[in-house]
């Protein structure tokens, strides 16, 4: 595996980490919503690779990521008038939109389903690396670069660590040792992800029965796209695509975690100390209450920038238990919320269990 770190000027870095994606092999890049793992998509053995080294159920779609100016037509069979204008007011940028999947496009992206995730990424470093990739002309497949389930990664750093990479091996990157040696061939650098949850999806591909439908909500709102296109996107229905990141447990840390409002926080806290456990805090609003703590802004712009990061750091302090205070339950907080419920799933009746030991 290389760790390359790459200024946006370096175009011998992007065209080597291009040349591995066009052999075949994996690439995570820094995107403005996470790291992506990615790879070719319209190389089925080369997508397979990424639910290989993630561990991904291959009924769970991936997201293929196009430089700007792609021709949408290429991918689907079917661009509404709406999608074309959500691609005109928020790409390049955090919006991910469903269309109906060309049948030149292999299923291995779209999980066998007939529609197909896309999105064209703002990072600096991303949009360096589509261009040179295929000369703009091609996708790449690329949920986030992590274990699947696990915290999504916002630094090259959490890559490594991830996958247990070292950054200084140069490993070989050349025709099958780029494949084989590692599941990972380069980790380009790019510093933190700008936005820090992944990005809003919305289901496109049934306008005339079902309007827009937001299948993950993020830093791009409902009423966002709603003052784009003048339709209000619909809560998930069944019949609705699959889509990346939409399973009910997801995005967590090894340790439980588990949310309560501050009032409750505080008494509980208490409780927990007096049974010896030890607790990592995630808080908004409180001061400083437990050695591991981290205080996130009371904004939800800066705390989803800052999220998956105090996750992950909280993760590394050897505790029993997470806790998280609830952010508010207002729109603006829907994409964090999100994440946030995911990630405490499964976690239901820890608490009580660890105050009865």
């Amino acid at each position: 595996m290389k760790h390359v770190a790459v200024p946006v000027a370096d175009q011998a870095a992007i065209a080597e980490a291009a040349a591995v994606l066009e052999e075949g092999g994996l690439v995570a890049f820094p995107t403005e919503t996470v790291y992506g793992l990615g790879a070719d998509a319209e190389n089925p053995d080369a997508v397979a690779r990424i639910y290989e080294a993630k561990g991904r159920p291959h009924d769970h779609p991936v997201i293929v990521h196009v430089a700007p100016g792609a021709d949408l037509d290429y991918w689907t069979t079917d661009v509404p008038r709406q999608a074309r204008q959500l691609v005109q007011a928020f790409w390049p940028g955090p919006l991910t939109l469903i269309l109906k999947r060309h049948p030149q496009i292999p299923d291995a992206v779209s999980a066998g389903q007939d529609t197909v995730g896309i999105r064209c990424p703002s990072h600096p470093v991303a949009v360096a690396l589509l261009q040179a990739f295929k000369g703009g002309k091609g996708g790449v497949a690329a949920p986030s670069a992590n274990k699947f389930g696990n915290v999504s990664p916002t630094t090259a750093r959490h890559v490594r660590d991830e996958f247990g990479l070292d950054a200084h091996d140069d490993g070989d990157l050349n025709g099958e040792d780029a494949c084989s040696a590692a599941p990972l061939s380069v980790v380009l650098e790019g510093g933190s992800s700008e936005v820090g949850i992944e990005s809003t999806i919305v289901d496109m591909s049934r306008l005339a029965t079902h309007g827009p439908v937001l299948l993950r909500p993020g830093h791009i709102s409902a009423q966002q796209i709603a003052d784009v296109i003048g339709m209000t996107p619909a809560a998930p229905d069944q019949a609705a695509p699959r889509a990346s990141g939409t399973l009910e447990s997801h995005y967590a840390p090894r340790t439980p975690v588990t949310m309560l409002d501050a009032a409750a926080l505080r008494t509980t806290l208490g409780d927990l100390h007096l049974k010896g456990v030890k607790v990592a805090l995630i808080t908004h609003t409180l001061p400083p209450l437990v050695s591991a703590q981290r205080r996130l802004p009371d904004a939800p712009a800066g705390y989803a920038y800052g999220l998956y990061a105090a996750l992950r750091d909280m993760d590394q302090t050897g505790s029993d238990l997470i806790l998280v205070e609830t952010p508010p339950p207002d729109d603006a907080w829907l994409g964090v919320n999100d994440r946030l419920r995911r990630s405490v799933f499964g976690s239901a009746g820890v608490i009580d269990a660890m105050l009865q030991k």
